[in-house]
C-alpha cells in the first residue's frame, strides 16, 4: 500500500487530517464520516491494522525503513500530524464559531451529512433485505445515542483510558461522533476542553523555558487525564481497525450498510435547530475552564419559516451538501488521474 507520494498528495492528506481531527472535537459530527467521504477510510483501517507483531518485531530488529514502509507510515504521519495540529488550531477557530454563530455551523454539518449519505448510498449497490435490516439498525443506534442522558464528570484515570477506547470510535467508525460518545459518558469538557487547554498552555510554557508546570498538582492532573486519554486513543484505534480490518474483508456490504445507518442516525444529533440545556451545579449555570457555559443537553424544536435566520440555516446546509458533492467529484477526478 506504501508508494511515493508527491508534495500534492502529501498537503491533501494533512487537509484531510486537519478535517478528521475537527470533526472529532464536535459533538455529533464524525471524523470517520471525513476519512469515508473523502476516500481514505479503507486505507487509515489496513494502514493501523498494520501495527502488529511482525511490525515490532520490524522496529526491535533496527529495520526502521522496512517498518516505515510496511505500517504505511508517510500515510499515518500526515494524516493524523494534521488531526493532532486540528486541535490546537482549526478546532480553535470551530469552537469560536460554534459560540458566535452555532445556528449556522450545525446546518452546515447538517448538509454535510446529508451530503455523505447520498455519497455512501450512491456507491451502495447491494440493497437485499439483510443490508436494509443492517441500515434500519445502524439508523437505530444513531438516534438512540442522540437521545441519551449524559452521565456525571469522572476525572478516574481507568475510566478516562476507557473514554479514549471507545472515543475512538468517531475515527473508525462513520457516523458514531466519538465525542458526542465521550460527552455522554460526562467526560466531554474535561478530555476535550480543558484537559488539551492546559496542554496546549504547558507546552507553550516549554517553548518559552518555563518548567513550573511540574510543581503545579493541578496542571499535573490534567496531564495525566489527557495522557491516559491519548493512550486510550492509541490503543483503541489499533484494536479496532483490526477487528475492522476483519469485518470488512469478509461482510463488506453490510459494514457499509451500517455506515449509512449510522451516519443517517447521526441527524438527529446535528439537528441545527436547538436550544442548549446547560449544566446546573447547586443553583448555577456551570462553566468550563475558558468561561464558557457547559452544555448537558439540547432541547430540538422545528424551525419557524418567517425567520430569517431559518432561511439563513437552509443556505448554510445547500453549502454543507454542495461542498460534499464537490469532495466527491474532486476524489473521483484525482482518482481517475492516478489511474490513467
Amino acid at each position: 500500500m506504501a508508494y511515493k507520494r508527491t508534495f500534492r498528495d502529501k498537503l491533501f492528506l494533512i487537509i484531510k487530517g486537519l478535517g478528521m481531527g475537527a470533526a472529532n472535537k464536535v459533538p455529533g459530527v464524525s471524523g470517520g464520516t471525513v476519512a469515508f467521504v473523502a476516500g481514505f477510510y479503507e486505507e487509515l483501517i489496513y494502514s493501523l491494522q498494520k501495527i502488529n507483531r511482525k511490525a515490532f518485531m520490524l522496529l526491535l530488529n533496527g529495520r526502521f525503513k522496512s517498518f516505515y514502509n510496511y505500517i504505511n507510515a508517510s500515510f499515518l504521519i500526515f494524516i493524523f500530524g494534521g488531526s493532532m495540529f486540528s486541535y490546537f488550531s482549526v478546532s480553535k477557530l470551530l469552537d469560536f464559531l460554534l459560540r458566535n454563530y452555532e445556528v449556522y455551523v450545525w446546518s452546515a454539518f447538517f448538509g454535510m451529512i446529508i451530503g455523505s449519505i447520498y455519497y455512501v448510498s450512491k456507491e451502495f449497490k447491494d440493497w437485499r433485505f439483510k443490508n436494509l435490516m443492517a441500515i434500519l439498525f445502524g439508523v437505530s443506534v444513531g438516534i438512540l445515542i442522540s437521545v441519551m442522558e449524559p452521565a456525571t464528570e469522572n476525572d478516574n484515570l481507568l475510566f478516562v483510558f476507557l473514554c479514549g477506547i471507545v472515543g475512538v470510535s468517531g475515527m473508525t467508525l462513520p457516523g458514531l461522533s466519538g465525542s458526542f460518545i465521550v460527552m455522554l459518558m460526562g467526560n466531554y469538557v474535561l478530555l476535550l476542553v480543558d484537559s488539551v487547554n492546559v496542554l496546549y498552555k504547558t507546552l507553550a510554557e516549554i517553548v518559552s523555558g518555563d518548567f513550573s508546570f511540574v510543581n503545579n498538582p493541578s496542571k499535573i492532573h490534567y496531564l495525566k487525564i489527557i495522557g491516559s486519554f491519548t493512550a486510550g486513543s492509541a490503543f483503541g484505534l489499533v484494536v479496532t481497525s483490526h477487528i475492522l480490518g476483519y469485518v470488512l474483508k469478509r461482510w463488506h456490504q453490510i459494514v457499509t450498510a451500517l455506515i449509512i445507518g449510522f451516519i443517517g442516525g447521526s441527524l438527529g444529533t446535528v439537528w441545527p435547530f436547538k436550544h442548549a440545556v446547560y449544566k446546573i451545579i447547586d443553583g448555577v449555570i456551570a462553566i468550563d475552564a475558558n468561561g464558557n457555559k457547559i452544555v448537558q443537553d439540547y432541547h430540538r424544536y422545528i424551525p419557524e419559516l418567517n425567520n430569517i435566520e431559518t432561511w439563513y440555516s437552509f443556505l448554510f446546509m445547500a453549502f454543507g451538501v454542495a461542498l460534499l458533492l464537490y469532495l466527491e467529484w474532486y476524489g473521483r477526478k484525482n482518482k481517475q488521474i492516478k489511474n490513467g
